[in-house]
């Protein structure tokens, strides 16, 4: 069954940061490309790219880590900002499978509680009873 991540205009989805994180983008004329995804969440992420995609492209996203792949159909939002030799450009899900959206969940949450009990432990270790 095929998953569609929608957006929630009252709660943004739960983002992580993610350092040298491969993906391979599909664009609809068959050509690739690779990136670096430098944000993730449920509904998309950052991609670090050579050179900026068009805004509005229909892409298939496979990402690579090590709790697994993740691989979905995302829509191109506009490029947010230039480097040399590079480019930082938002995408949205559009459609996943269920698997794909379960490992995502999967990696989101994992990342989330690491940041969360680290946290945690820091204000335990400094609260005085």
């Amino acid at each position: 069954m095929t998953h569609y991540p929608q957006c929630n205009p009252t709660h943004r989805a739960t983002r992580i940061q993610l350092q040298t994180t491969p993906a391979l983008i599909k664009l609809s004329d068959g050509q690739r490309a690779r990136a670096k995804v430098q944000t993730l969440s449920l509904t998309g992420g950052l991609l670090q790219l050579q050179r900026a995609l068009s805004e509005g492209d229909f892409v298939e996203v496979a990402i690579q880590t090590q709790s697994g792949n993740v691989h979905g159909m995302a829509e191109m939002l506009n490029p947010l900002r230039k480097a040399p030799g590079s480019v930082i450009q938002p995408f949205r899900f559009v459609a996943m499978g269920d698997d794909d959206h379960s490992t995502l969940k999967r990696i989101v949450d994992s990342a989330t509680d690491v940041s969360f009990l680290g946290l945690r432990s820091r204000e335990w270790a400094s609260s005085k009873f």
